[in-house]
């Protein structure tokens, strides 16, 4: 708990919204929230809290708390894969901010500790300053690099197919899968992932769990396919759900209960599905047994980690609250990873949860790749893609490049600009895709693999804002010392030409290119002696720049 002298005080924080919505950063003073002076103190506080298992379902578990007359200010995360509480209250004309994990008033949880026992509470961090919101995000996102497992990954960053998003949603096929796989390679891709479904025949919601290739879609087994993957030069992916058990399982009421979250003498049940409780030994031997196979049975380099229920206030088997099972559950997972990161030191494992349902400090310590968002929606997603650095790094940060098969010109380099400052997920149907739209989206790959050396020692800046849904134009830039990028989105239908100021470089400019794409219409001039750069953009685009310093 921190406390300091009641001066006007801002508190932006991050929303997220059902999965489509992540990382929209609001900014509030203190009154705009209830929180006034009335007296030397007062009972209001201002609380937010995430309860269960998709821990940042609502709200990250983050947020920036400044003084506007001194510009001092505390970037905080809380770094835990649970439920969380934090507030800003007052007393004795002081303000205090606590960061805290799962409390028994907000999240269902208190542990009773025996003479001699000890216990650890949940981690945070914080980033301080005087200057900006942007300083506080580049002072994290050093702790952020210097705190999480070392690893290849974060260093080569390299681009990833996914048969998902705008492509085949969860219904893969040995047949399906082959035109993919030939375009994917085409353009350049370097690792190759099947989604959902690979182990179902027909609906599978509620039947997942065992993880064996469905014969159905794999008529001469999924060895062949992932081995295609590899002779075409690529790495394969599966996709996995390993918390979660369907309650239509075949094995699932052959296991104990022990094997699952339980209240109230029953299974826990979301979404129908069950929660794996990774405080048991023998569930996290399965989860062992199931990582082998995939890994060395099938040759999977790369797995799409996901997922996609809420396992709610937690277990209240072997526990003293449902919020202490929950806890010790989520510890156990940690360690879960972290073993099975000794022990295939080169697997990629991507954190999803039905996108950007479970970001946080704690998963990202081991993970080197997060799914950002299941948005849909292209125009949209720029706004969750030009915010994302301010919670994730962008060599952690996977953006969906998913063109529909009908895609203009313009929509297909839309799409490529919003991932090409960080982790490129490519989809959507390739092989569909019109000559001219292939040619447009290696150019970006191209690109790319030529600067993605400089994104692990990049750092963020906002010129026209925090991007926020409603916005008509923004822009995100990445500087580092050799030279800085600039992403501008126009998703209104029509405006002038709009003026980007470039003070966030933090050098001195040369010369600003467009560097991709280069030859759909756009100018654009750099004014030396404004330092800002005026472009003008056709309806619903997306363009990306390179800024040289002097």
């Amino acid at each position: 708990m921190t406390a300091h002298k009641r001066r006007h005080t801002t508190q932006p924080f991050a929303l997220c919204k059902l999965s489509y919505g992540e990382f929209q950063w609001k900014t509030n003073t203190l009154p705009q929230l209830g929180m006034y002076k009335v007296f030397q103190y007062s009972t209001k506080r201002l609380c937010y809290s995430s309860t269960g298992t998709w821990n940042s379902y609502e709200y990250l578990p983050m947020g920036y708390v400044s003084d506007t007359l001194t510009k001092e200010g505390w970037y905080f995360s809380i770094v835990h894969n649970g439920s969380w509480h934090w507030e800003i209250g007052d007393s004795r004309d002081q303000l205090y901010l606590q960061l805290s994990g799962p409390t028994e008033v907000e999240n269902h949880w208190y542990r009773e500790l025996l003479p001699g026992e000890s216990f650890e509470s949940v981690h945070a961090a914080i980033a301080m300053t005087t200057e900006s919101f942007e300083d506080a995000v580049a002072q994290m996102m050093v702790w952020r690099r210097t705190m999480r497992r070392k690893n290849a990954d974060n260093e080569k960053l390299p681009i990833i197919f996914n048969d998902f998003m705008n492509c085949l949603g969860g219904d893969p096929s040995e047949e399906k899968e082959y035109p993919l796989i030939d375009a994917a390679a085409e353009i350049g891709c370097e690792y190759f992932t099947i989604d959902a479904g690979w182990y179902a025949r027909g609906s599978w919601w509620s039947r997942v769990g065992e993880w064996e290739p469905a014969k159905e879609r794999w008529p001469n087994g999924i060895h062949k396919v992932l081995s295609y993957i590899r002779e075409k030069g690529m790495i394969p992916g599966l996709w996995l759900e390993i918390e979660v058990m369907g309650i239509h399982c075949p094995i699932a009421n052959q296991l104990p209960d022990d094997w699952f979250f339980m209240r109230h003498g029953k299974r826990v049940i979301d979404h129908g599905r069950y929660q794996l409780d990774f405080r048991n030994p023998a569930v996290r031997e399965f989860a062992d047994g199931v990582i082998r196979r995939l890994v060395e049975e099938y040759g999977a380099g790369y797995i799409k980690m996901d997922y996609n229920i809420n396992a709610g206030i937690g277990t209240q088997r072997a526990a003293d609250s449902a919020g202490d099972g929950l806890l010790s559950h989520n510890r156990a997972y940690l360690e879960w990873l972290d073993h099975i990161f000794i022990i295939y030191p080169d697997l990629i494992i991507e954190n999803c949860g039905s996108g950007g349902m479970r970001i946080n400090d704690a998963l990202l310590t081991r993970h080197s790749i997060q799914s950002s968002s299941d948005q849909t929606e292209y125009t949209a997603y720029a706004a969750i893609s030009a915010a994302a650095p301010a919670a994730v790094t962008p060599e952690q940060n996977a953006v969906w490049s998913y063109p529909l098969f009908d895609a203009d010109l313009e929509q297909t380099a839309f799409n490529m600009v919003n991932a090409m400052t960080m982790r490129i997920h490519q989809s959507g149907h390739l092989a569909r895709l019109a000559a001219e739209n292939k040619v447009l989206i290696k150019e970006a790959l191209d690109y790319y693999k030529g600067c993605r050396h400089l994104i692990g020692s990049s750092f963020p800046f906002w010129p026209l804002g925090m991007p926020a849904f409603d916005d008509k134009r923004f822009s995100l830039g990445f500087y580092n010392e050799e030279c800085a990028h600039l992403a501008l989105w126009r998703v209104e239908d029509e405006g002038d030409c709009v003026i980007i100021p470039l003070d966030g470089c933090k050098k001195k400019i040369r010369e600003v290119r467009l560097v991709y794409p280069k030859d759909l219409p756009c100018s654009w001039e750099y004014r030396k002696k404004e330092n800002c750069l005026a472009v003008s953009q056709p309806a619903k685009s997306a363009r990306l720049f390179q800024i040289i310093y002097a």
